[in-house]
């Protein structure tokens, strides 16, 4: 049986299923509020152990903050009561021995008692020995060893002089490289050169400056010299020649110079 297709006919097109848009983001809304609804029970998770391990430890907790908290306090009390004070009172007992020390150094006819008395004391005041002894930790408890080392050293007591200018330490570049020349000068006058040549090298090493390096060039190179190694002695005098010319060291140097050839 023929069939015919009338015309304008048109084949019916198969029926769209049409989703609903709000179901599609009810579904991405309820994925999240899965998403956020895990991650707050893990926070809680969480909480909930944080919780049960200060209730657990709160004992040892609250004593480790009353701990810290003690010594925080008791630092600053130190500090303020203790440490401050005492800076102060060292430094009231260590003026009288500046001033003797200062007067010693710069030439004065009595200048070994006066090194006596920086050493003993005067004036109702601690000597320097005392000083460092009663004050150590403090700022001018390290400085009378300073003063104790170059004291001994004037006075003939070498060892003593020793000992107590390698407790001194200091920042202070000018100062701590003279406390290390001056071991060397200890040990030259005990007749023991090759140390001394060591601490002076030490000292012309430390901190570069036409202060003080040249000065303890010079004193390597003579040391060096006297022990007959001329080529190490003639290595620290050409150092003052070349780097250091206009100084006294420098301006006398040529001479050394030639000695050492």
């Amino acid at each position: 049986m023929a069939t015919f297709n009338k015309r304008g006919y048109r084949a019916p097109k198969e029926k769209e299923e049409k989703l609903d848009n709000n179901y599609i983001e009810n579904l991405n809304v309820d994925a999240k509020d899965s998403a956020t609804a895990k991650a707050f029970d893990t926070l809680d998770e969480t909480a909930s152990r944080t919780e049960d391990f200060v209730q657990k430890n709160q004992k040892y907790i609250l004593g480790l903050l009353g701990a810290i908290a003690l010594l925080t306090i008791g630092y600053l009390l130190y500090q303020r009561f203790i440490a401050e004070p005492k800076q102060d009172d060292a430094a009231d007992q260590l003026f009288v021995a500046q001033q003797n020390f200062q007067k010693a150094v710069d030439g004065d006819a009595k200048a070994d008692s006066l090194f006596n008395l920086v050493l003993k004391g005067s004036e109702g005041k601690f000597g320097v020995v005392k000083i460092a002894e009663e004050y150590s930790g403090t700022d001018a408890g390290n400085l009378a060893n300073y003063y104790a080392g170059i004291a001994y050293l004037n006075t003939g007591k070498y060892d003593e002089a020793i000992k107590s200018l390698e407790k001194f330490s200091s920042k202070d570049e000018v100062l701590s490289t003279l406390a290390i020349g001056a071991i060397g000068d200890a040990y030259s006058q005990k007749n023991q050169a090759k140390e001394a040549l060591s601490y002076y090298v030490k000292a012309a090493n430390a901190k570069k400056n036409e202060l003080t390096t040249p000065r303890f060039l010079l004193k390597a190179g003579k040391t060096a010299l006297a022990l007959g190694n001329k080529a190490d002695a003639l290595k620290y005098f050409t150092d003052i020649k070349e780097n250091y010319e206009n100084t006294p060291e420098g301006l006398s140097v040529d001479g050394l110079i030639g000695m050492a050839q």
